[in-house]
């Protein structure tokens, strides 16, 4: 049986654990609706399979669009984005206090090109903080 999309938004967003699969920020502090991102996009041959569904908030999901690589900041060469699926999250990013910092070329790359220490993101790493929900497990 094919669950419908709403179900699958359940079991992606479950997955998730109601965290962006890309920034870690937790759903419940935005005021936006997170989405089921493609990590492969459609475009590229990417399909709805579990696989390669993602929960992303909306800042993220509409950086990465269909995006596959981006540059890394320090080597100025294209690398693959992080893939929630396949990629451990810790072997790409570490957290000092509320920054976001990238441990190696996919890392940096995914901090710069979504700019994910933006003032307003380390605000609600800091209300997240307040909350419980910083630094996310």
């Amino acid at each position: 049986m094919r669950l419908s999309w709403t179900e699958r938004q359940r079991v992606v967003s479950g997955r998730a654990g109601q965290r962006c699969e890309y920034c870690r920020m937790h759903q419940d502090l935005q005021g936006a609706v997170f989405h089921v991102e493609h990590i492969l996009p459609v475009s590229g041959g990417g399909t709805d399979e579990f696989d390669n569904l993602a929960w992303a908030c909306p800042g993220c999901n509409l950086t990465k669009a269909t995006r596959n690589s981006v540059l890394d900041p320090v080597s100025g060469q294209g690398v693959r984005l992080f893939h929630p699926r396949q990629d451990q999250w810790a072997d790409h990013f570490a957290w000092q206090r509320y920054q976001l910092v990238g441990l190696t070329p996919i890392g940096r790359a995914l901090v710069t090109a979504f700019n994910l220490n933006h003032e307003r993101r380390v605000r609600i790493r800091q209300v997240e903080a307040r909350f419980g929900l910083f630094p996310p497990q």
